[in-house]
């Protein structure tokens, strides 16, 4: 018996906590994003070059997204580098409904989530005499995704434009990454 109990202990300390085929309870739409990307995009002001985490805090309660940017100098502009953190978290239903977003730059967004088949669509809340944001996470296959950052002027709080774009592709998994 107590070999089988050692054997046991093994198994489960050899065991990855999260491959990459196990869902984590009320996170399933959020799955294919979790781990660690890089990627590299165009738009305003310059060219960049940046990589995000994306994993389960606090016992699976949250989604915590860390995400860093490269700019390079561009018109005049000194290069910079833009880092941010963005918190999913669920409604009193249990459902991943909400997120906040920081960045160094002192932005703060507030964001409804909803899903299509192969999107996460995050937008902002209208507010008078600010632009709307909404961020969209396309999933091209199990290795790589589209990110799509829209702007929408105040005057016209709906119609959204493409801020920034650019593939991304998954260069660790989730069971990969420190806790």
């Amino acid at each position: 018996m107590k070999k089988l109990w050692i054997l046991f202990l093994f198994a489960m300390v050899m065991r990855s906590p999260l491959s990459a085929q196990e869902a984590i309870p009320g996170w399933e739409k959020w799955q294919y994003l979790m781990g660690g990307w890089e990627g590299e995009g165009e738009g305003q002001p310059g060219m960049g070059k940046g990589s995000f985490t994306l994993k389960p805090k606090l016992g699976g309660s949250i989604l915590e997204r860390k995400g860093k940017t490269e700019m390079a100098a561009s018109n005049g502009r000194p290069a910079f580098v833009h880092e941010d953190v963005m918190i999913v978290y669920k409604n009193e239903s249990g459902n991943p409904s909400r997120a906040i977003y920081f960045d160094n730059e002192n932005h703060v967004i507030s964001y409804a989530i909803r899903y299509t088949d192969n999107q996460i669509v995050l937008t902002s809340e209208p507010m008078q005499g600010a632009p709307r944001f909404r961020l969209i996470y396309e999933k091209l296959d199990s290795k790589r995704m589209n990110t799509r950052f829209e702007m929408a002027m105040p005057n016209q709080p709906d119609l959204f434009k493409p801020y920034i774009e650019g593939i991304s592709k998954k260069v660790k998994e989730l069971s990969e990454m420190p806790k």
